[in-house]
């Protein structure tokens, strides 16, 4: 069968009016429809702006419509993993403290109940082009079924996952079973009881699949090229009625979560590993351990990111808790060799119930490819480059996307110099502040290049990034101004300040998302900013109001 591959083969002109209309012309246009858009909006309209989102997908919720595969759910806990516009909390509880995409959809409704989003959401609008006019002070938006838009400012909330990466096998087309790219699952449900299935790719939806297959499919490949170093989730229910008695902290709560490393409730220890004897060490972990999510990677010491041997400690810890749950010796090693394949934490580690014990079934296996690739696809199944041959009736392709960079290089975005920004970054992403990009004014992102993006909580960076540009767009309208630019010199500032935060780390050490992501082509490059969400917060602060390191163009009054 045919898998779709790119975004524009989802778009639809639904309507001719409202935010769907030809030659609309509004103050601000948002792209993308997660919890950055809906955000964004919500600032602009506090400031009496009119603002529209375009969204590539059917409904609002971003990465939770595309993402409805098997087992989809999010690794983030409640009460961080939300917005902290009071409307969206006070009459809404969960069900459970890490939600899956259903009840996350379900919480997107929720948000447009309180806030009426959709009114001025078009959805199934793909944008494919955009450059902005000097003279008139205005963004000119193309989307794929032919209508033209302007706005005097763009948002880019397309997150860091907009653009999905499939390598470029033979043979994909000819196979004869079911195939999909995890993040273009279809919202039907695939029955696999019984089935022969195959999954390729071990990276957080490669293993959350796993955990919804391993138990159901007749047998399961899971195709790895290199291990997920994955912690416990420690998932739990939580009642409506502990939900209800915190609520009174929620402000506080969303305050602090700014203040910590990655936007979630705790951060680093003030410690260093050798400060600890080794029973001290034990103990340390164990409790992050039990504790669960992401604090083994962001409440852990304060060097293990830094130091190797630190780095060693850590790892050696991961690897008996997960050898000791894998039964099968050859799988064990594959899944978590005594040797670690790369330093720990320095890629998003993955949260996990019960992905390990998946391997203990006679029916699943994990079949390495690191040094044996997948060679192309047949009409019954997979061959690898030695010639064994797979064959299958279900396939997931879990390979990830084009990440961070991704979403805004596939846009057709143009900068006044004429050149594309696809163009522009191949040799490696510039942005100011990880928020604009010179050359193209007016224009912001968030939750993508050279903000906290990967290391941190999607909720609380994004109202980071999204109160910045809110009051960026206030400032320049009370202030008079047509548009600003950031300099080039302030782009090359910038990185380097990336590249320093990144550098005096374990990161550069390994080919990761962080460093560029998994794509063969692509640049090898640090493209998040690696000093918390704290610092970062403090450092684009200093540039407001007097728009520091941006050429800030006035409008011109007639006499």
């Amino acid at each position: 069968m045919t898998i779709k591959t790119e975004l524009h083969e989802y778009a639809y002109r639904r309507s001719t009016t409202g935010p769907y209309a030809d030659n609309l012309d509004v103050d601000a246009l948002i792209v993308g429809g997660g919890f950055g858009g809906v955000y964004c909006l919500y600032e602009m309209r506090k400031q009496g702006l009119n603002a529209v989102i375009f969204e590539a997908g059917n409904d609002l919720g971003g990465t939770w419509r595309w993402n409805c595969y098997p087992g989809a759910g999010v690794d983030s806990e409640i009460p961080e993993y939300q917005l902290s516009i009071p409307e969206t909390w006070k009459d809404w509880t969960w069900s459970t403290n890490y939600p899956n995409y259903e009840e996350l959809r379900a919480y997107f409704d929720h948000v447009d109940k309180v806030l009426d989003i959709k009114k001025d959401t078009a959805f199934d609008s793909v944008v494919v082009g955009a450059q902005f006019d000097t003279n008139e002070g205005k963004w000119h938006v193309k989307t794929a079924d032919g209508r033209v838009a302007k706005a005097k400012y763009f948002i880019i909330a397309a997150g860091f996952a907009a653009k999905r990466y499939i390598p470029e096998w033979p043979g994909t087309d000819t196979f004869k079973g079911i195939i999909h790219h995890s993040s273009f699952w279809p919202d039907e449900h695939i029955d696999v009881r019984g089935k022969r299935c195959a999954i390729i790719g071990t990276g957080a939806s490669g293993v959350q699949i796993t955990q919804a297959w391993g138990p159901e499919a007749g047998e399961l490949k899971v195709f790895q090229r290199t291990p997920n170093l994955a912690v416990p989730m420690r998932k739990r229910a939580l009642t409506v009625q502990e939900q209800q008695d915190s609520k009174a902290f929620y402000p506080e709560l969303f305050d602090y979560r700014e203040k910590c490393f990655g936007g979630f409730l705790y951060t680093f220890c003030e410690r260093g590993v050798f400060e600890d004897s080794p029973e001290e060490q034990e103990a340390f972990l164990e409790q992050l351990w039990k504790d669960g999510g992401f604090r083994y990677w962001l409440a852990n010491y304060k060097d293990y990111l830094y130091d190797p041997k630190a780095n060693r400690v850590v790892y050696d810890f991961w690897l008996k808790k997960v050898r000791e749950r894998i039964g099968d010796p050859k799988q064990r090693e594959i899944l978590a060799p005594v040797e670690p394949p790369h330093p720990w934490g320095v890629k998003r580690p993955c949260l996990e119930y019960n992905y390990y014990e998946q391997f203990n079934r006679p029916s699943v296996e994990a079949v390495n490819i690191k040094n044996n690739p997948i060679k192309g696809f047949t009409e019954t199944g997979i061959q690898l480059q030695d010639g064994t041959h797979y064959e299958f009736d279900v396939i997931c392709i879990a390979t990830g996307f084009d990440i961070t960079t991704g979403g805004m290089t596939s846009m057709g975005l143009q900068s006044i110099h004429g050149k594309s920004l696809k163009d522009e970054w191949k040799a490696g992403a510039y942005t100011y502040l990880g928020t604009t990009v010179s050359g193209y004014p007016n224009m912001f992102h968030l939750y993508g290049p050279h903000g906290p993006t990967l290391l941190s909580n999607g909720p609380t960076s994004v109202e980071i990034q999204g109160r910045w540009i809110s009051d960026a767009i206030k400032q320049m309208e009370r202030q008079g101004v047509k548009y600003i630019d950031p300099l080039p010199e302030s782009a090359v500032a910038w990185k380097k300040k990336i590249n320093e935060l990144s550098d005096i780390s374990l990161f550069p050490t390994t080919k990761s998302t962080y460093m560029g992501g998994s794509m063969p082509d692509k640049v090898f490059e640090q493209v998040n900013y690696a000093g918390g969400e704290y610092a970062y917060s403090q450092e684009i602060r200093q540039v407001l109001p007097q728009f520091k390191g941006f050429n800030v163009v006035k409008r011109q009054y007639p006499n």
